[in-house]
């Protein structure tokens, strides 16, 4: 059996190919937007990929599948309860996959077959043998949530693993309050996660490998941890979500304290869901400063500035957005940018592109260019240069300052300052009608990094006094002995 893990860092998100090394024939499942690299190892050892796996209707990305069936011929397949503006394949809950029936001689006829990949039950099907997937309908973090359960034989005593989606995390559970969720209450889909849990995940093999769909930093959770993989004994002793309570209990468990959630969340949901154009792979257009500044006046372009930290606090654009490259750069754009409103890259040279790709994974496609030189540019044009006016850890904010935790609502319930008000980043884009743009604002968050872009978006929105502190919550407090 061929069986690979995809870990992106920057968006915490994995994504597997699985194929039988006897016939050649593969699954992809929960594919990102760029997909070269499964093409290309895909090809090293010797496998076609014949089928796409969706655990779900993502929200924290935008899927490639619609890529990859394009490229390969491969049959996008979803759980029985997803409607699509596409064509699918409809998994059944229980149904089997074998990857090692021969393709030439199972019968399957593409249409039925998934491009070859056989089901149990199709005529002409030969004998079952080789890599088999199993599927399971687990409804609750989405209505059409499915997981795959992964053999080396169909007639092995236990499974080799299984790829949970966004169901079951290491460390965590799937969030039932999504907006990709819609028409259910996060409390009926809390009760379906239960049940999914209990009737279907937790029946296997305490041996199951368990292979999530996402990592820490998600904000498909709360509790993730940074380990990628890890087994269905393991998660049965030590993650909190699944210790023996009553379903009311987990109800109440999980639908508390999620994260926030980005604005671009029920975008991407209905792009996955609906369908969407594929990815451009050219480098972004170089725009001189003029152009880039025609298109802010014109066309109603943002200037997001991926420069690292320091040197946007240093000196940056008036009116820009940031979010640095270094950090959750697409997540912290989709929360403060809105979809489908025109960008202007203001990137260091050579990682425009970077930016770019970053973006399209999160569906922010119109990028309508790059500024080459930022740094000549703003040594060129000081009239158009602010600095970041901060805090630094032990400084108190004067005494009519607005005190802003943007953090998400469970950092802050764990521990605040005296008298913060918590208005997360992801939603402060309309949070912040209820500041007073007259008043000084001062934002802090954990370290320092989400309260520089959230201070670059009030300025944006016109607040006349905005700082943030040096360090976050944690250099205050030790700023404070």
């Amino acid at each position: 059996m061929h069986f690979a893990q995809y870990y992106l860092d920057c968006l915490s998100q994995a994504s597997y190919l699985i194929g039988d090394e006897t016939t050649g024939r593969a699954v992809l499942v929960d594919p990102r937007r760029d997909i070269d690299d499964y093409l290309r190892d895909a090809e090293a050892a010797g496998l076609r990929i014949e089928l796409i796996i969706e655990t779900h209707f993502h929200a924290d990305f935008l899927s490639g599948h619609l890529e990859l069936a394009r490229a390969t011929g491969a049959t996008i397949a979803f759980g029985e309860a997803a409607e699509t503006g596409y064509p699918i394949r409809r998994l059944r809950d229980g149904e089997r996959i074998f990857l090692g029936v021969d393709a030439a001689a199972d019968g399957a006829d593409g249409a039925n077959g998934a491009g070859g990949v056989a089901a149990a039950g199709e005529a002409g099907a030969a004998a079952p043998s080789g890599v088999t997937l199993t599927v399971l309908a687990t409804p609750g973090h989405t209505p059409e949530s499915i997981c795959v359960v992964v053999h080396e034989q169909p007639d092995a005593p236990e499974p080799y693993g299984v790829l949970t989606g966004d169901t079951l995390f290491v460390g965590d559970v799937g969030r039932p309050d999504l907006l990709a969720a819609t028409g259910l209450t996060p409390e009926e889909m809390a009760g379906r996660l239960h049940r999914s849990l209990h009737d279907k995940l937790l029946t296997l093999p305490d041996a199951t490998r368990v292979f999530p769909a996402h990592g820490a930093g998600s904000a498909c959770g709360r509790n993730l941890s940074t380990e990628t993989t890890s087994t269905i004994g393991e998660q049965r002793r030590y993650n909190y979500a699944l210790q023996p309570m009553p379903e009311a209990e987990f109800v109440r468990l999980v639908t508390a304290g999620q994260p926030a959630t980005p604005g671009y969340f029920a975008h991407d949901a209905a792009l996955n869901r609906d369908g969407h154009p594929l990815l451009d792979t050219a480098p972004p257009a170089v725009l001189t400063l003029d152009a880039a500044l025609a298109a802010c006046r014109d066309a109603g372009a943002v200037l997001l500035d991926s420069r690292p930290l320091a040197a946007y606090t240093e000196a940056h654009f008036t009116g820009s957005l940031h979010t640095s490259l270094d950090t959750r750069f697409a997540e912290y754009a989709g929360s403060v940018v809105a979809p489908g409103m025109p960008i202007v890259l203001i990137s260091d040279p050579g990682t425009e592109s970077e930016a770019r790709l970053r973006l399209a994974r999160i569906g922010y496609d119109h990028v309508l260019g790059h500024v080459p030189d930022p740094a000549a540019e703003l040594a060129r044009r000081p009239d158009l240069v602010t600095r970041t006016h901060r805090l630094a850890a032990g400084e108190a904010p004067s005494a009519d300052a607005q005190l802003i935790d943007v953090r998400n609502p469970s950092e802050y319930a764990a521990g605040a300052l005296p008298n913060a008000v918590n208005l997360p980043l992801a939603t402060l884009p309309t949070s912040c009608a209820t500041l007073d743009p007259d008043r000084p604002v001062v934002l802090y968050c954990r370290s320092g990094s989400r309260s520089v872009i959230a201070a670059a978006l009030l300025e944006a929105r016109g607040f006349r006094d905005v700082r943030d502190i040096v360090g976050g919550y944690e250099g205050a407090v030790s700023a404070c002995g």
